[in-house]
C-alpha cells in the first residue's frame, strides 16, 4: 500500500466494472493498476505492483469465466472477499449525437451477449467485440467518434464525457456479475469466516462425487456453487471448483475432515466472509 491507500489490479481501465466493483468492496480511496488481461492482474500482484485483485468469477446471463478459474489454481493466491455487483448497462455517445446517427457499437463481448434482446431491434447498428466496456468509452472521445456507442456503465459516461442515449438496455434486468478479492499470502487476514472457495479432484468411479456432496449435506454445509475443469492433459480427470456456505464452524470443520478421505489435490482457494448488499468488508478489519 502507499500512504495506506490500497492498490488494487483490475482487468480494464478506470470506470470499468471491475474498478466499480473495487469501489464497492475497498471504497473509492484506492489506488487502480489497469491491466490488459486477467493474467496481467495476477502478475501485478505477483510483482508487488499491486496489494490485491479484483478478478470478475460468473454472471448470471453469460455463466462463468473459466479461464480465471485456471488462473485461481495456478497462482494459488487466497480469496478473501467477493463482491455481487448488479449490471447495469447503457448505450452512451458524444454530446450532441443522435441515436439515429449510430451504425457502430462497442463493447466487451460478454456485455454484448448480455443485450442481444435490444440489438435485435436494431439490426443496422454493427456491434464490435472489444477487450473492455470503459475502454471503448475513452476511444469515443479520445477519437470524437461521431457514429458510434460504447455500452458501459454510468461511471464510463461521467469519466468519459459522453451522454447517455439509453439507459438499461441490458436484456434481464437482475443481471449481476459476482468478483473475488484476492490478495497475496502475506497480505491476507484472517476472518471468522463463512464462506469458502475449494478445488479437488475425485477419483473417476461410480459415485466419488457423490460421496463428497453427501459429506457437505450430512454436516449442514450449503454448496452455493460447483465447477468443472478438465485436468489438462489427463484424459477423463476433472478438477472441480466448489463454493460452500456454514453457519457453525465446527461443522465446516468436520466436513472437510472428511471429504479428504475421498479427493485428490484438496486445495482450499479460500475461506472469507460472505458477500451481504451494504457491508464494506475491507472496513471489517480485512
Amino acid at each position: 500500500m502507499i500512504n495506506g491507500t490500497p492498490r488494487v489490479a483490475i482487468q480494464g481501465i478506470r470506470a470499468s466494472f471491475h474498478e466499480e466493483a473495487a469501489f464497492r468492496y475497498f471504497g473509492e480511496d484506492i489506488q487502480t493498476i489497469e491491466c490488459n488481461s486477467f493474467k496481467q492482474t495476477f502478475e501485478a500482484l505477483k510483482n508487488g505492483e499491486a496489494d490485491y485483485v479484483v478478478m470478475a468469477i460468473e454472471n448470471s446471463i453469460a455463466g462463468s469465466l473459466l479461464p480465471n478459474y485456471s488462473l485461481l489454481l495456478n497462482y494459488n493466491f487466497p480469496v478473501i472477499g467477493e463482491v455481487y455487483l448488479p449490471i447495469q448497462l447503457h448505450l452512451m455517445a458524444l454530446p450532441g449525437v443522435a441515436f439515429e446517427d449510430v451504425k457502430t457499437a462497442m463493447s466487451h463481448p460478454i456485455a454484448i451477449r448480455q443485450c442481444v434482446d435490444f440489438f435485435d431491434d436494431y439490426p443496422q447498428i454493427k456491434v464490435i467485440e472489444s477487450n473492455d466496456t470503459a475502454a471503448c468509452a475513452k476511444r469515443i472521445r479520445d477519437e470524437q467518434l461521431t457514429d458510434t456507442v460504447a455500452i458501459a456503465n454510468t461511471l464510463a459516461a461521467k469519466l468519459y464525457g459522453l451522454q447517455i442515449l439509453e439507459r438499461r438496455i441490458e436484456s434481464n434486468k437482475k443481471n449481476f456479475t459476482r468478483f473475488l478479492i484476492l490478495t497475496t499470502h502475506d497480505n491476507a487476514v484472517k476472518v471468522e469466516a463463512n464462506k469458502a472457495s475449494l478445488c479437488f479432484q475425485v477419483s473417476n468411479e461410480v459415485g466419488s462425487l457423490a460421496k463428497v456432496l453427501n459429506i457437505f449435506a450430512e454436516n449442514h454445509i450449503n454448496m452455493s456453487k460447483i465447477q468443472s475443469m478438465p485436468v489438462l492433459g489427463r484424459r477423463n480427470e476433472y478438477n472441480f471448483y466448489v463454493d460452500i456456505e456454514w453457519a457453525a464452524q465446527n461443522e465446516y470443520d468436520t466436513a472437510l475432515r472428511h471429504i479428504l478421505k475421498y479427493t485428490q489435490n484438496f486445495n482450499i482457494l479460500g475461506e472469507y466472509k460472505r458477500y451481504e448488499e451494504g457491508v464494506q468488508t475491507i472496513a471489517d478489519g480485512q
